[in-house]
């Protein structure tokens, strides 16, 4: 090792867990070799940090790498008086955070690209304790969105002949519908399922989002033999529709940067060419906070006693008579305890109520549900709601059992996009837009049809 190298790492051992310290020199060091070797020991003490020590890691961050702010209005104060490229250039570095350029450093040392986003995923980890690092969290997915784009992404289709530390990674990573050991797996990636991923360069042998696809006969929304180990295996060339049943991301610490939409429409394009024969290509998917937001009355945009009431009311003999109660609330609540006994009375008020879940519930001033905000910001439709679609325990208590299917359809995915980002507006089929307008007059009786109308 030179000798500035060997003198600068003995200068760092008596700071070795000065973090501030070792950052501040990380910025202060001009040659490349130097600032490596600073990165190094960043990420060898931060991996070995106590998870009681990071809190104070990420407020030393904030605090001492935020930017000057007697620097940003003397820039801001520049350009009004002298627009122009300079000035523009010069307002633009103020405003920069000096952690941005302090994480580009560390990611130059090997490691530094998984050691920022395991330090995001600890970060967001936080939060359930009531800690917030927001402009930090700003500045990791500002350069996460660059680092991860789909420029630097690799699309591989998982086989048998993947290796097994792959393959022993999905069997842990599966966050919808937990893959049970290796004979699920391997039935998971057979002749009618495919298995898609994206890698990264900087992130060896780890998926960083996959999606499972199963081709069938139809559109199903039952996800019982899809998940079936012991389904019979349908030629691939007898297939028509491909069903995308389980998307992950399972590194916490890239929450929130947008890559999951390349990777549908990649695997799109993918089956399309070795699969002429699908015409229809569509999700089997959860309602994650269906069963909670039912029955979480404080919310104003939400199911709120008096909304539920009505979106009941056309089946209140039905629900009280089955269940013994006088409140076809209650009786709703009652027989979902064992809805597979009650799917002739449950089966159209569940529909309702998922369609007004769906399309209605809001949280934020955004639809409360990720996955349909997901697919429908995506262009998908919301195409076909299914009752008793998924009775495994976690399906009924996230979910109340039902299932959705959002279909993808190339020549629709641009406008359905446009007009949901920007107008909120849903596209549902025929079959569900005399529904949808019900749910809209049950919803919000009041509002003007106008204010209503949020699907085509």
């Amino acid at each position: 090792m030179p000798n500035f190298l060997s003198t600068l790492l003995q200068s760092l051992q008596g700071r070795r867990t000065d973090m501030a310290f070792l950052c501040h020199r990380l910025l202060s060091e001009r040659g490349e070799a130097s600032q490596t070797a600073i990165a190094q020991e960043i990420i060898a003490v931060y991996r070995s940090m106590r998870p009681q020590d990071r809190p104070a890691f990420f407020e030393m961050l904030s605090r001492e790498f935020s930017p000057d702010e007697a620097a940003v209005r003397r820039a801001a104060v520049e350009y009004e008086r002298a627009p122009g490229a300079t000035s523009l250039a010069a307002l633009s570095s103020a405003v920069e955070a000096p952690r941005q350029e302090l994480f580009r450093r560390i990611n130059t040392a090997p490691g530094g690209t998984e050691t920022l986003v395991q330090l995001r995923g600890d970060m967001l980890s936080l939060r359930s304790d009531g800690a917030t690092f927001d402009p930090l969290d700003s500045d990791l997915r500002h350069l996460f969105r660059s680092w991860f784009n789909r420029g630097f992404l690799r699309l591989e289709c998982i086989s048998v002949k993947t290796s097994a530390l792959i393959l022993e990674k999905l069997i842990r990573y599966e966050s919808v519908h937990e893959i049970n050991g290796w004979p699920d797996l391997l039935r998971r990636i057979q002749d009618d399922r495919r298995c898609f991923a994206f890698f990264h360069p900087a992130l060896d042998d780890e998926p960083i989002i996959f999606v499972e696809v199963a081709l069938s006969k139809g559109l199903t929304g039952d996800l019982g033999p899809l998940l079936d180990v012991n389904a019979p295996v349908l030629p691939p060339d007898k297939a028509d529709t491909a069903i995308f049943y389980s998307i992950n991301n399972y590194l916490k610490g890239l929450r929130n940067v947008p890559f999951g939409n390349f990777l549908i429409k990649q695997v799109i394009t993918e089956l399309a060419a070795e699969l002429p024969n699908i015409r229809t290509y569509a999700t089997l998917s959860p309602l994650p906070f269906f069963s909670r937001t039912l029955r979480d009355n404080q919310n104003a945009d939400g199911f709120t006693p008096e909304r539920l009431s009505r979106l009941l009311a056309e089946y209140s003999k039905s629900l009280t008579a089955a269940a013994g109660r006088r409140d076809p609330a209650d009786a709703l609540f009652k027989l979902l305890e064992r809805p597979a006994s009650h799917r002739d009375v449950l089966d159209e008020p569940l529909r309702r109520l998922a369609l007004a879940y769906l399309t209605r519930a809001r949280r934020d001033g955004k639809l409360y549900d990720p996955v349909a905000t997901f697919h429908l910001a995506n262009g998908a439709r919301l195409e076909r709601i299914n009752t008793f679609g998924n009775l495994r325990p976690y399906g009924l208590e996230a979910s109340s059992g039902v299932t959705v299917n959002y279909r993808y359809l190339p020549s629709e995915l641009e406008e359905n996009h446009e007009r949901f980002v920007r107008s909120n507006q849903i596209r549902v089929p025929s079959s569900l837009f005399n529904d949808h307008k019900a749910v809209a007059a049950e919803w919000d009786p009041a509002a003007p049809k106008a204010a209503r109308e949020n699907t085509r």
